[in-house]
């Protein structure tokens, strides 16, 4: 199985709706909130330069942006196979 990592906002409906993703598909994932945590934030945006918005999502160190950018992975059905790696 993939590493998954997706780091969130408390209240964020887009985080929500990507964990419900991963979550349906039985995926194990680290969440980092970074709503007061403003290292992970950095983090964040160093991992994924110019990623502003919440949830970013990681599979295997890479980033593939958030919520509306996996849902298009699952349904062109390319979202699976990254998750098998």
């Amino acid at each position: 199985m993939a590493k998954v990592e997706i780091y969130t906002q408390w209240g964020c409906p887009y985080c929500t709706r990507a964990k419900a993703l991963l979550d349906g598909k039985s995926v194990a994932y680290t969440e980092y909130d970074v709503t007061m945590d403003s290292r992970k934030r950095a983090e964040m945006a160093e991992r994924n330069p110019g990623a502003r918005t919440v949830p970013q999502i990681f599979i295997d160190d890479v980033a593939y942006g958030g919520c509306d950018d996996i849902h298009a992975l699952d349904r062109a059905g390319k979202l699976d196979p990254l998750l098998q790696a």
